[in-house]
């Protein structure tokens, strides 16, 4: 009896030991071999019990702490042999330390040691800013897991991209980091980016931001506790925890220094800030020219025409439709918008139809450029035109090859002369939705326009068992025996497994690192070539691309649109959102929603309310999608009309915008902010996402109601003026509303303390635009005083060098003093200078050259 006893004792404690144990029940690790310097510290991190939740414990970590700004800290949790994924350093570069001391920096870490636990805080406030000692590290080979405790309902804004409320739920929350094509882009769901940061607003104790560099998909869980404890959990199916803390204290702190460290964003060229015009579904060259003639027309400048994928022969990148699209005619186009000084851009996807005769894909095969299956052939899916290969960014050889393409295609004597180009497709997205979806040779989409593509065969098997090829250990590429299909961890992508509409996550990349954990880059790694590629084309010029697909750091290399939304009241509001989220959080300051609605049927005043809107967002593109008709903004008489408006007071405003575009790209400084990166010690203004900062100057507050004429915004405590009227407004802090707000209004404030340069007259092109001279508004601020900037160069080259001015100009209560540097050589003047304040507005008249500096009296 007592041997038996015993032997199901042993049984029950073997089968014990086999089921999961929560992760509050998990041991965590042990630090041990601690070394700490003035700027640094390092220990090893040793496991005290297997846990082993989803996958296999890591037995030995290494911890890294960096203190590598008086605002920045480092906390690099890594395996001990360096063998787990992390991103490599080509595809986003990792921020210089600057070594400062412990002393000198604004957080600080501390650490228990068995087990192992962090906090980081704030020694100013004495403020806990993350916190994980109340539950254990769990680190294992396909599951990586921390959790921060936070203050009861904070303010927490970020873990992009999504449709979901700007300042972030805090009971039940779940954020998913997997990019997805994703139609009419669901609310609660990963959409096309990852951008795996969030900012913490605790009003005036300061804001601080938190950046994971991992790009493996994970599940953020932002909720509380049985007992009420507010937290955040990050779960993640592999990769290390590259933690980077930020300081700010000031939010608008916060958002450069993130930027410091992805990747200040690109600068752009003047003229992509004009209005863009696109269609899926514009069925010839000839209705492509219609569209130009009946803008100029209805007098509603069009800056930038789009070629979606109607150009191009059996949807191949690459290729013009013979018939539809002749190159000759496509070429005549391009050659009259540019006479024109009007611009044109083409769209690529990834995906290259698998085909000997393709001459894209037997160069590319050649250059090994493509994706490779576990037997050595190239990996294949299906894309717009059939079966499709795609390219591997890790190859060498690919952006020899896609540079080569561009360069062919886009010749400007042989080719067609774009002035940018749109990256699209690059989740990347597969038409196969499942993982028993098959291709063949034999099978070629051949779908009519506007129709769902046939249903391929199914995939051959090798295509599922992909192979890890032998390395060596410490190149941090990702551990071998892993389950690179179905990990145990499910994150809760809304489309389903991993590999789900994308490519299979067991494929290697070419430098054995797998699509498992670089998924998340292939976008921003295909907008990276692209930019590379036409940098070769144009090499003096800056170039322009637009990617849908997106991680960290992108904005270095392109500008993004928030995908394929909907026509709707819903979505336009949520265009508002996703620019808050983009452009003050994550350090993407040149984005935009499809103006209008890019799936369903536009209704007019819904259109018209979206054309003004958007004219105050930094980019301005009208696309709808093949199934949808036409809405060019002329096809309406009242969307024509608050177009005209909209255009017109935006390029007036263009210069303003480039200026703020510019700080962008050298200081991380956004765009767009809400507004408490304004007023952060204003309650009323932490929950605001229906209203926006353009620059530093512009408050705009749009009517966001469906079918309404009655607006409700909020205006912080300080001096305001009505752009429209110069009305000046004292508010003590307060809900204003408005009724009766025409369907061509939208209400704009220029916040008091600012001087704003516009040009004093609109332009039908961004090149005319810049042959009109400027008109200075001086809004005074509570104490009389007010300030502003002007940025001026060419607006296209690379690198002005000292062909640019950036000037500051100053009101004392008599004067407008302006100083700076003067480098750009202009016959451009300041026309008048214009004062607002009680009573109305005092006006003198110039010219004031703008080649030195000037004072002007009033």
């Amino acid at each position: 009896m007592a041997l038996f006893l015993i032997l199901l004792l042993l049984f029950a404690t073997t089968i014990l030991a086999q089921i999961p144990r929560p992760a509050a029940q998990c041991s965590g690790y042990r630090a041990t071999n601690i070394h700490e310097d003035v700027s640094y510290m390092t220990a090893d991190l040793i496991l005290i019990d297997n846990c082993s939740l989803h996958s296999k414990d890591i037995q030995n970590l290494r911890l890294l702490v960096e203190y590598q700004t008086e605002a920045r800290l480092h906390v690099l949790i890594e395996d001990a042999q360096k063998e787990v994924y992390q991103v490599q350093e080509h595809v986003l570069p990792r921020p210089k330390t600057q070594n400062v001391t412990a002393n000198d920096a604004a957080l600080k870490f501390s650490f228990t040691q068995d087990p192992f636990t962090f906090n980081i805080t704030r020694p100013s406030t004495g403020d806990v800013l993350f916190d994980t000692s109340d539950s254990p590290l769990n680190f294992e080979s396909q599951y990586v897991r921390v959790r921060t405790s936070l203050p009861q309902n904070p303010n927490l804004y970020g873990l992009g991209e999504h449709s979901d409320d700007f300042r972030l739920p805090t009971s039940g929350y779940r954020r998913t980091f997997w990019n997805a094509e994703s139609p009419f882009i669901p609310n609660h769901a990963n959409l096309y980016g990852s951008h795996p940061v969030y900012f913490d607003h605790r009003g005036e104790s300061g804001t601080h931001g938190v950046f994971l560099l991992n790009s493996n998909g994970m599940d953020i869980i932002i909720d509380k506790t049985e007992s009420g404890q507010q937290y955040l959990e990050y779960n993640a199916i592999g990769g290390v925890l590259d933690f980077y803390f930020v300081a700010g204290p000031q939010p608008a702190e916060v958002s450069k220094q993130y930027a410091e460290i992805v990747g200040l964003p690109a600068m752009m060229p003047y003229w992509t800030f004009g209005f863009h015009q696109c269609k899926y579904g514009w069925s010839t060259i000839d209705h492509v020219a219609e569209v130009v003639a009946n803008y100029s027309a209805a007098g509603i400048p069009l800056e930038v025409v789009w070629g979606d994928i109607d150009y191009m022969e059996e949807k191949r990148d690459f290729s013009t439709d013979p018939s539809r699209y002749p190159l000759d005619r496509v070429r005549a186009l391009v050659d009259n918008l540019h006479q024109n000084n009007q611009h044109y851009i083409q769209i690529l996807d990834p995906g290259i139809r698998r085909l000997d005769s393709y001459g894209p894909y037997t160069r590319g095969a050649e250059k090994r450029a493509f994706l490779r299956a576990s037997d050595g052939s190239f990996y294949r899916g299906m894309q717009w035109p059939g079966e499709v290969v795609w390219p591997d960014w890790f190859t060498p050889g690919t952006q020899d090859w896609w540079t080569s393409e561009i360069l062919s295609f886009y010749n400007r004597s042989t080719g067609i002369d774009v002035d940018g180009l749109w990256v699209d497709m690059n989740e990347a997205s597969n038409m196969c939705g499942d993982m028993n979806c098959l291709t063949s040779a034999s099978t070629i989409i051949t779908t009519a326009v506007g129709k769902n593509p046939h249903q391929p065969p199914p995939l051959p098997p090798h295509h599922r068992r992909q192979t890890t090829p032998p390395r060596k250990t410490g190149h941090k590429l990702g551990l071998p025996d892993r389950d690179l299909l179905s990990p145990t961890y499910p994150i809760a992508s809304h489309r389903g497994p991993l590999s789900a509409f994308t490519l299979y996550t067991n494929v290697t990349n070419a430098d054995g690192s797998h699509q498992y954990d670089t998924h998340n880059l292939y976008g921003s790694m295909m907008s990276a070539a692209t930019r590379r590629a036409l940098l070769t084309r144009t090499p003096r010029k800056r170039p322009f691309v637009l990617t849908r697909s997106t991680f960290a750091g992108v904005a270095a290399h392109a500008a993004h649109w928030f995908g394929d939304n909907a026509s709707t009241w819903d979505h336009y509001r949520t265009a508002i959102r996703q620019l808050l989220g983009a452009a003050a959080v994550q350090a993407m300051p040149m984005v935009g929603s499809d103006v209008c609605g890019f799936n369903g049927e536009a209704e007019e005043k819904m259109c018209a309310r979206w054309a003004l809107m958007a004219a105050f967002q930094p980019f301005y593109r009208n696309h709808a999608d093949v199934s949808a008709p036409d809405q060019e903004f002329y096809r309406w008489p009242l969307v024509g009309e608050a177009a005209r408006k909209a255009v017109g007071v935006r390029y007036r405003l263009l210069d303003y915008l480039y200026t703020a575009m510019w700080r962008a790209s050298e200081q991380g400084r956004a765009v767009v902010s809400p507004l408490w990166f304004g007023y952060p010690g204003d309650e009323a203004t932490w929950g605001v996402q229906t209203q926006w900062f353009l620059g530093e100057a512009l408050l705009v507050s749009p009517v966001v109601d469906d079918d309404s004429q009655t607006v409700r915004y909020y205006l912080p405590k300080d001096v305001w003026y009505d752009f429209w009227t110069g009305e000046k407004v004292v508010s003590a802090g307060e809900m204003k509303r408005v009724e009766g707000v025409a369907w061509t209004d939208i209400p704009v404030h220029i916040k008091g303390g600012s001087i704003v340069p516009m040009r004093a007259n609109s332009a039908n092109t961004t090149a005319e635009l810049r042959k009109q001279n400027f008109v200075i508004t001086v809004a005074p601020g509570a104490d009389g005083t007010a300030r502003g900037e002007l940025y001026l160069d060419d607006g296209e080259s690379l690198d002005v060098g000292d062909k640019k001015s950036v000037i500051t100009m100053n009101w004392n209560g008599k004067a407008v003093e302006a100083s700076g540097t003067f480098g750009y050589d202009t016959d451009v003047v300041v026309e008048r200078v214009v004062v607002l304040g009680d009573g109305g507005s005092r006006t003198q008249e110039g010219p004031w050259g703008l080649r030195k500096a000037f004072t002007l009296h009033l």
